[in-house]
């Protein structure tokens, strides 16, 4: 049975998920958190954030290892959505089967999730959900068929283009700002009937808005910000593209990367203009709409050892002017596995209720996972 949004959100009180934990003062909100303020004394937001399921809506997981699961248990992490490489047809199904295994080899640690219900389990026995997917669409080359082979090898999220055109639709660098093309439509099409999450984070501006205007499902925008707050980045996405991503149910996470939120890290670009950002997107979208994503590796950019030469460089390089690439690239409190702790007290100060704080950390990503991905 396929819940209907509103129902669904009205269904999933973490007091029902979990009702051995102490949440008796954890009331849900109702209507814009703006208005709807909670006193910040009478509430552990350490311990809201503890029994919270919280959803990164995107990791970067090449080059993983043992200090990645260190990061994941200092998280409070209850799971991801895993960037794989996506160069080809062959590389993505190798980058699956790896995370197959990985996930079999670690039983006590991860849950290969297909399903919203597979983050509640792993809610519930302490370990992440890994939801596996890609950044590009590029390795389906011309063929339907092979989004079939990919979603029967684990894929479930997909990201329509990168920053350049694919066959698809243009990407958010591309010079042209076309639409999604026949086939890209078509493309939406099977991937919304196999139960493929639509992701338009890369998309130039009219791919984004046929990504939503196509998909009968909701399309998430995975991992972006406000361009009412960072004007003239080719990465954000409008007030009109927030608004109508909602309407049709979909999640837009805000991206943690610190030159993606402002221009000048370091002074006024902060921890603050991250929450900025959230606030907007709420504003916007409505609170059901807004979740969180990383972009990078759950320890962080300094942990994994990004430099001045080895990262800011080659993407100097690798990306036009346009993307404002500063180094170093990094909110320092976004750059620890435990980030969303920082952004969770940051809420609570704000006024955000308790039920509006569960929803951005995961509750939002959660509801949308139950009406997107097909049982």
């Amino acid at each position: 049975m396929r819940f209907k949004r509103r129902h669904f959100v009205k269904l999933l009180p973490l007091g029902a998920l979990f009702p051995a934990k102490m949440l008796s003062g954890c009331a849900a909100s109702v209507g814009n958190p703006m208005t709807n303020k909670t006193a910040t004394s009478n509430r552990d937001i350490e311990a809201i954030y503890n029994e919270a399921i919280v959803i990164d809506g995107i990791v970067i997981t090449r080059n993983w290892d043992q200090d990645s699961f260190n990061a994941l248990e200092k998280s409070g992490y209850t799971g991801f959505n895993a960037s794989l490489d996506s160069g080809s047809l062959t590389r993505a199904l190798t980058n699956l089967a790896e995370w197959q295994v990985r996930i079999k080899d670690n039983p006590d640690k991860l849950i290969y999730a297909t399903s919203a219900e597979d983050f509640i389990t792993a809610k519930k026995e302490g370990k992440v959900a890994v939801l596996l997917g890609f950044q590009n669409t590029s390795m389906i080359e011309q063929s339907l068929d092979h989004l079939d082979i990919l979603y029967q090898a684990g894929t479930r999220w997909m990201q329509l283009t990168y920053n350049h055109r694919n066959l698809l639709g243009d990407g958010c660098t591309e010079r042209t700002n076309s639409g999604l093309s026949d086939f890209g439509i078509a493309a939406v099409e099977r991937m919304n009937e196999l139960g493929i999450i639509i992701d338009l984070s890369h998309c130039g501006p009219e791919t984004t808005n046929d990504g939503i205007k196509f998909s009968k499902s909701g399309a998430s925008i995975n991992h972006s910000m406000c361009e009412a707050l960072h004007k003239n980045h080719p990465r954000a996405k409008t007030d009109e593209q927030i608004k109508a991503m909602a309407d049709k149910g979909g999640v837009i996470g805000i991206i943690c990367l610190g030159y993606m939120i402002g221009p000048n890290l370091g002074t006024d670009t902060t921890l603050e203009s991250y929450v900025d950002h959230i606030e907007h997107a709420v504003k916007v979208g409505g609170i059901d709409h807004v979740g969180l994503a990383a972009d990078f590796a759950v320890q962080g950019l300094k942990a994994t050892g990004a430099s001045h030469q080895n990262w800011f460089l080659p993407r100097l390089k690798r990306f036009k002017p346009s993307y404002k690439v500063q180094w170093p690239p990094w909110i320092p409190e976004l750059d620890t596995p435990d980030r969303y702790r920082h952004v969770a007290r940051l809420l609570d100060k704000r006024g955000f209720s308790t039920g509006d704080i569960e929803k951005i950390l995961g509750q939002n990503w959660l509801r949308y996972f139950r009406e997107t991905l097909k049982p």
